[in-house]
This record gives structure tokens, sequence and C-alpha cells, in this order.
């Protein structure tokens, strides 16, 4: 069905028409002038990712289905970041010609399945034709009481580094999509052979946002003293952290947690494990920081592991290699307004070198 036989206002009721109110703190969702809600005794957070086809997302190899819970967790993750909870989306699309009701109703299908796992409920958004392909954008609204809330800027010298799962996966599921996706050029019949990586095509196109360590930390009354999820890869999001908290770090190379599948594929095609762990991004894993007195408490939390500690600002940031040298973080997270990713040096006392270049960075937020 062509997306004009419906009319705007049609095509809405028909994509949010089985989207159920599932908080309390949603007073009216969609079908009026703008949702209602009502918070009380907490803090509100807000978060919003535009993502783009053929800058953020390729549809020659991602479902619809998939890109459209991908593109609600990634929102989630942000909020759960904050220490905080999801509660709310609105979903902004611009389309083209090319799309019809059937294929918005996959996308949405796969939004209302990540609403039903997250507890979320969709209360709005807009519509509108697109000339550059399918462009996506979701803002989320969350909650978290004042004390709960973590911020990037909190880190503090001898802060333990943690991080949640594992890193790498969903970039190396990147390249195994591209690889299969060249390949497949000019051939009507061909089958993509994904065997034995399969999870690293799940951590590229199904993503989760780790509820779970959020929901750890609080029943061990473990506040973080900074957060971020890692979206644009460990360098990146270590570096940002550093900054704003005006401290440096040292993160161990032995102790970066990489999947299996994820080493294979780094051998398969050549590339250093460890640079497309730091740098490669779209992990959506959780990254902070806790006070040395969290030690033991910390260790009993399943799928965190300690990476390495916080410094002062004048030793830099550095990555220490399994023979013990240091080399300074660089910074290269996607930067899609450059076209590029990020190419951000981060001195190291007493060390020249810098991390070797990543083999690229996945579009991330």
């Amino acid at each position: 069905m062509e997306i004009s036989q419906l009319g705007e206002f049609g095509l809405i009721d028909r994509l949010t028409q089985e989207f159920p109110i599932r908080n309390s703190s949603t007073l009216k969702g969609v079908g009026d002038d703008a949702a209602v809600m009502e918070y009380k005794d907490t803090r509100v957070l807000v978060t919003t990712d535009l993502l783009l086809e053929n800058v953020h997302f390729d549809l020659t190899y991602v479902p619809l289905m998939h890109l459209g819970y991908k593109s609600a967790v990634v929102n989630f993750s942000d909020i759960y970041a904050m220490g905080g909870t999801p509660r709310q989306i609105t979903v902004g699309l611009g389309v083209s010609s090319r799309f019809t009701v059937e294929h918005l109703e996959q996308l949405y299908a796969g939004i209302r399945r990540a609403c039903e796992i997250y507890n979320v409920d969709l209360v709005g958004g807009d519509t509108s034709a697109s000339h550059s392909g399918l462009v996506i954008s979701i803002t989320c609204i969350g909650d978290a009481p004042a004390d709960d809330i973590v911020m990037r800027d909190g880190a503090k010298d001898t802060d333990l580094i943690c991080v949640s799962g594992d890193l790498g996966a969903a970039y190396m599921g990147l390249q195994a999509l591209e690889r299969e996706k060249v390949a497949s050029a000019g051939q009507s019949d061909f089958q993509p052979d994904f065997a034995g990586k399969e999870y690293l095509i799940e951590r590229q196109l199904k993503p989760e946002a780790r509820k779970d360590i959020i929901g750890f930390l609080r029943k061990e009354g473990i506040h973080p003293t900074a957060m971020m999820d890692v979206s644009d890869g460990l360098s990146s999001e270590l570096m940002h952290i550093c900054k704003q908290s005006n401290t440096g770090c040292r993160v161990y190379e032995d102790r970066i947690p990489i999947d299996y599948q994820t080493a294979i594929m780094a051998e398969e095609l050549n590339m250093n494990l460890v640079t497309a762990a730091l740098n490669g991004g779209e992990d959506y894993e959780l990254l902070f920081t806790v006070p040395l007195t969290d030690h033991e408490r910390i260790k009993k939390i399943p799928g965190i592991k300690l990476i390495g500690h916080i410094t002062k600002p004048e030793l830099g940031c550095a990555l220490v290699t399994r023979d013990g040298a240091e080399i300074a973080l660089k910074a290269q997270g996607w930067n899609s307004l450059a076209g590029d990713r990020e190419d951000e040096t981060a001195p190291a006392d007493g060390t020249e070198g810098t991390a070797e270049d990543a083999p690229g960075a996945s579009e991330a937020e």
C-alpha cells in the first residue's frame, strides 16, 4: 500500500494502534497535539538520536524490524547510562517514496518489541516526506531520583574503571555484513555465509541496553562516579569521561573483554584486535567508574570487568600494553558531521606514541 493512500494521520493511527500505555507517568499518549506526562519527586532525563540512511545504517543488509528495535534501544541505553529508567519515546520519520505502508509496519514492529521488553511507552512523533531515503529521529524521556543520576564528570583519582559485557563485537559484525555485501554484488541468488559469526551479527543488528547492570548496581548499593554507554568506542568514551572529570586514566590491554568470535573475525581480516575493541563502537555496553572502596562489591556483579583506573590529569590517558609499555589513547569515534572518525590524541606522560590507527569506526550516535 502506498503511504499516500492513508495520509499522515491515517498512517500514524495504523502504526501506533498496538502500543498500549505501560507507565503511570504517561497520562496521554498518541492522538492529541502533544503527549501528557506527570513525574513526581523525580528528575526527568531526555535524549535524542537521529539516524540517516546510508550514514548510520544500510538497508541492503539491515532488516527494517531490526532497525526499529535498534533505533529505540540505543536511546534507552543513553537513559540507563545516566542511572535512569526510560519511560516514553517519540518517533519522527522522514520517508522517501520507495517505502510502503508495509515497510513502515515492519519498522514499527521492531520499535514495539523494544517498548515491550523495556517497558516504554510510545507517546507521539511525526512523519514527513524525505528526498534522501529513510530518516529516523527518536526522543526518549526517562526519570531517576536525583541521587541516582550519574554524569560523566564525577570520576576521581584512584577510581576503578569498569565495563560491562565485551567490546568490538558490533564492529566486527559490521565488517562481516559489509564483506558479504561486496561479495554479493551482481549476484541474484547470493547466499551470505555468517556461520560462526552469529554473535557478531546480533551485536550489530540487535544491540541491547544494559538495564540488567543498572539493576545489579542498585542492588549492591554501588553508585558510579561517572558513566557512559560505549557507542563511539572505548577510547573515545574514556577520553570524554577524563576530559569532563579533569583526570587521566590507565586502561590495561590484557583486561579488555573480547569475545572469541570477535578475535577470530579480526584474525580473518588481519585487523589489530585490541585497536578494534578500543575504537569500533556500537557495543552499547556501560563504561563507568567507582571508588576503590567498592572493589570487592563490584567483583560480585556478573558481566562486569575491571579494566583500569583513573589517574591525576597530568599523567594523561594511556593504554598499558601486555609488556608494560604505555601508549597514549587516541579517540577515533565516528563523527558523522565530518564524514570521518574523531582523531584526538591524549598525551601520556613520557610517551610520544599513539594507539595504532583503527581499521574504521562503525556509525554510532
